[in-house]
């Protein structure tokens, strides 16, 4: 088993699951791709993407499996490679063992699941869309399906821009509020009288919440504000880079 430098949750150290969630560290990406880039959508040379996905698959010691993310709220089930290319969607369900349920992102919110009872896992990405169009809810759904049950699923949130980074305007809010009014807790005053702060992990995790998972954090790691470790889609844009790589989260069953 390959080993490279990850962060994980305490909350998914269960009997039988391994998880992680990759840093940018450990790969063979040269520039802005530097260095485990696991990004097919990206402009890196696909070769060293391939190797940097076969690292971080070896490193839990199973097939990595991904969608074609669109950030959408939809989660699909997967028992293998997919036969025909990967489906769009944005989360990824097992109760295979072997199979490395992975999310990918620059900025959004991997989420990480786990029903270790049921054997049962997933994966979702949810940036702001996503996770406000229910795509955690939708992987919750599609795990039950599989046997698990949501008071005994355990959810981690990886890294993904923190509310410190994360600008918008005021159009924003009022997707959020039109939604539910009671969304408007997630935004902090901005620098400027027409910029909030969104808290897009408190976000995630108050719905996972909402959804029934009473055991659910957030790691805490800001992709934004720790270059060393992390991509940021945001970060790219403001030093003016033309491309950014991106960073994968994944769970196993044994």
């Amino acid at each position: 088993m390959t080993q490279l430098p990850v962060l994980t949750s305490p909350l998914l150290d269960l009997p039988g699951v391994r998880h992680a969630f990759f840093t940018r560290q450990g790969g063979v990406s040269t520039g802005i791709y530097a260095s485990l880039n696991v990004g097919v959508g990206s402009n890196d040379d696909p070769e060293a993407v391939s190797e940097n996905r076969r690292r971080a698959a070896a490193h839990l010691g199973g097939e990595l499996v991904t969608a074609y993310q669109v950030h959408s709220a939809t989660a699909v089930v997967a028992d293998g490679p997919w036969p025909a290319g990967p489906p769009q969607a944005d989360g990824v369900v097992t109760a295979t063992a072997g199979v490395v349920c992975g999310a990918l992102a620059a900025d959004c919110a991997p989420i990480l699941f786990a029903d270790a009872s049921a054997r049962v896992v997933a994966a979702a990405h949810a940036g702001w869309k996503g996770a406000l169009t229910g795509v955690a809810e939708h992987a919750i759904a599609r795990m039950e399906a599989l046997g698990a049950r949501r008071d005994r699923i355990v959810a981690a949130v990886g890294p993904c821009i923190g509310p410190a980074s994360y600008e918008v305007g005021l159009e924003y809010v009022q997707r959020f509020t039109d939604a539910d009014p009671a969304y408007g807790r997630f935004f902090s005053a901005g620098a400027a009288p027409d910029k909030r702060q969104f808290d897009l992990p408190g976000f995630v995790l108050a719905r996972l919440r909402a959804a029934g998972i009473a055991q659910c954090e957030w790691i805490g790691r800001d992709t934004c504000a720790e270059p060393d470790l992390f991509f940021s889609n945001r970060r790219a844009f403001k030093q003016g880079e033309p491309d950014y790589g991106r960073l994968l989260s994944a769970i196993v069953l044994n």
